[in-house]
C-alpha cells in the first residue's frame, strides 16, 4: 500500500504547470496517528499524567487544530516532494484550488488537490555582449531644491478642519462606494474612511481614489463641499489584479465627511523641527537627499534599458491571459521599487495607480523581463541574502523616516517580503548586465525628450477611459 504522496504534472499553457496531488489513505492514517501521539504528550488535561490521556479525548478537545495542522503539513510535504521529484522551479506561490482549504482529514481517505504553478518557461539567453545604455546626467538645481521643500512645507504644516469649497491639495475622508456594471456583489466594495486628494496642479487634473486612476479628478472635486456626492466614472484597467474589474464599468460615490487645508510651513519652521537649525542647513540637507534620490533614478533607468535589451534579444511564449496574481506581484514589485527609491506614500499610491492603467503590452512586457530575469539570475548563480534584505528594509525605513522593525513588521503582514526580495534580485541582474555595457552620459533635457516620446507611445496604446 502506498504511503507516500504522488503527483501527476500537466502543461496548462506557456509557464505554467498544473500539480495534481494525491496523498494516499495510507499516509493520512499513519500521519494521523503520528500527530494524535505527539499532542498526547504535549498538552495537559485535568485529571491525567502527562502522555497518559485518552486518544478519544484529545480527539475530542483538540481534534480540530490537530486538524488544521495537519492538512497544512501534508500538503506542504506533498508539495515540496512534488517539486523536487519532478525538478519544477516555480517562481511564486502556488494557486491552490479552492476544494483545498475544505480539505478533509479523515482516516482511510486520501487526498486530491490540484495546484496551478507558474514556472520558469525555456529561455535561450543572449551572451551579455553589445549592451548600450545611457546614463542620464543632472544636476540638483534652485527649482529641484524649492520644489522639495516646498514639499515639507506641505509634510511639515499645519492642518486645520474645513467644509470647503476644496482647492488644491487639500484632502477628504469619507465613505466610498464602488458599483461594477454586471458584477453579481452590488455594491461591490464600500470604504467608510476612503481619502481623495484634490491634485496638485503637475499632476494635470490626474489621481487616484481606491487605486484607480482618474484622468479628470480634480474637475470632479475642486469647488465640492463636505456633504456633497461626488459621482466618479472609470474602465477598469485591462490589466487589473482583480480580473473582474477589467474593462468594466465603474462607479465611485464619494461623500466627504470631513477635509483638512494644510497651510505649509516656513522653511525656517521645517529646518527647526528636523533639528537643523538654520535654512542653510535644511537646503544643505534637501539637496544631499535629491542627489540621492536622483542617483537611485539614474541607476534605475539603466537598469530599464538593460532589461529592454534583453526583451529585444529573447523571445518566448507568455499565456494569452495574465492571471490576478502575476498582476498583483507585478504591482507590488513596483511597490517595493518605488519605496526603495525614498518616494512618499501619496506619491506612490499615485504611480500605482498609473502603471494599473498601462497597457497589456506593457504589463505583459515586465511579465516577460521577470521571468528572463529569473532565468538569468539562475545561471549567474545570484541569489539574495539576509544582510542584503536587512540592509534594503533599512534604507526604507530611513527614507520614511521610521524603525526598520515596523517595516519589517509591515511587509511580513502584507506578504510582501517576497517581492522585495525579488525586486532586490532583479536589481542584482541588471547591474550584473550593466557592468558589461557600454554607458554614454546623455544631458538631462535630452533624455526627457526620449522618456517623453515613450510614455507618448504608451499612452497612444492603452484603451481610452471613460469620463463622468
Amino acid at each position: 500500500m502506498a504511503t507516500e504522496s504522488t503527483v501527476v504534472v500537466e502543461n496548462i499553457g506557456p509557464a505554467r504547470k498544473r500539480l495534481k496531488i494525491t496523498i494516499p489513505a495510507a499516509m493520512v492514517d499513519e500521519r494521523l496517528t503520528e500527530a494524535y501521539a505527539n499532542a498526547r504528550t504535549e498538552v495537559n488535561i485535568p485529571g491525567f499524567r502527562r502522555g497518559s490521556a485518552p486518544i478519544g479525548l484529545i480527539e475530542k478537545r483538540f481534534g480540530a487544530s490537530i486538524m488544521e495542522d495537519l492538512r497544512r503539513r501534508l500538503l506542504t510535504d506533498a508539495y515540496s516532494k512534488a517539486l523536487q521529484d519532478h525538478k519544477l522551479q516555480p517562481v511564486a506561490d502556488p494557486e491552490v484550488d479552492e476544494a483545498a482549504a475544505d480539505v478533509e482529514i479523515k482516516r482511510g481517505k486520501a487526498i486530491e488537490v490540484s495546484m496551478d504553478i507558474e514556472v520558469i518557461p525555456e529561455i535561450t539567453l543572449p551572451k551579455l555582449e553589445d549592451v548600450e545604455v545611457s546614463r542620464p546626467v543632472a544636476e540638483v538645481d534652485e527649482k529641484y531644491l524649492a520644489d522639495e521643500i516646498r514639499r515639507l512645507g506641505y509634510r511639515f504644516g499645519t492642518p486645520a478642519r474645513i467644509d470647503g469649497p476644496f482647492e488644491t491639495l487639500d484632502r477628504m475622508v469619507g465613505k466610498a462606494t464602488v458599483r461594477v456594471k454586471g458584477a453579481k456583489q452590488d455594491p461591490y466594495f464600500e470604504s467608510a474612511e476612503c481619502l481623495v486628494v484634490v491634485p496638485d496642479a503637475e499632476d494635470e487634473g490626474k489621481g487616484q481614489v481606491l487605486g484607480l486612476m482618474f484622468d479628470d479628478l480634480s474637475k470632479h472635486v475642486t469647488g465640492k463641499k463636505v456633504g456633497d456626492t461626488i459621482i466618479l466614472k472609470t474602465t477598469g484597467p485591462e490589466v487589473h489584479e482583480r480580473e473582474d474589474l477589467r474593462g468594466a464599468e465603474i462607479t465611485v460615490e464619494f461623500t466627504p465627511t470631513q477635509a483638512e487645508r494644510i497651510t505649509p510651513s516656513e522653511p525656517a519652521a521645517v529646518a527647526e523641527s528636523l533639528g537643523l537649525g538654520a535654512v542653510e542647513n535644511l537646503r544643505e540637507q534637501v539637496k544631499l537627499s535629491l542627489e540621492s534620490r536622483r542617483d537611485q533614478e539614474q541607476r534605475a533607468a539603466m537598469r530599464e534599458q538593460a532589461a529592454e535589451w534583453l526583451l529585444e534579444k529573447v523571445t518566448f511564449d507568455l499565456p494569452e491571459k495574465m492571471s490576478g496574481a502575476q498582476v498583483a506581484r507585478n504591482i507590488e514589485m513596483q511597490r517595493i521599487q518605488l519605496q526603495q527609491q525614498g518616494m512618499e506614500e501619496a506619491q506612490i499610491e499615485h504611480r500605482l495607480a498609473e502603471i494599473r492603467g498601462a497597457s497589456e503590452e506593457d504589463t505583459r512586457k515586465r511579465l516577460r523581463a521577470f521571468f528572463i530575469l529569473a532565468r538569468l539570475a539562475q545561471d549567474l548563480g545570484i541569489d539574495v541574502s539576509d544582510a542584503e534584505l536587512n540592509a534594503s528594509i533599512v534604507q526604507m525605513a530611513r527614507s520614511r523616516g521610521t524603525r526598520p522593525d515596523q517595516i519589517r513588521t509591515e511587509l511580513q503582514q502584507n506578504g510582501r517580503l517576497n517581492e522585495m526580495a525579488l525586486a532586490i534580485r532583479e536589481a542584482k541582474t541588471l547591474d550584473r548586465v550593466l557592468a558589461k555595457a557600454k554607458v554614454t552620459d546623455v544631458p538631462a533635457e535630452e533624455w526627457n525628450k526620449i522618456v517623453a516620446e515613450k510614455q507618448k507611445a504608451a499612452t497612444a496604446r492603452v484603451t481610452p477611459k471613460k469620463k463622468g
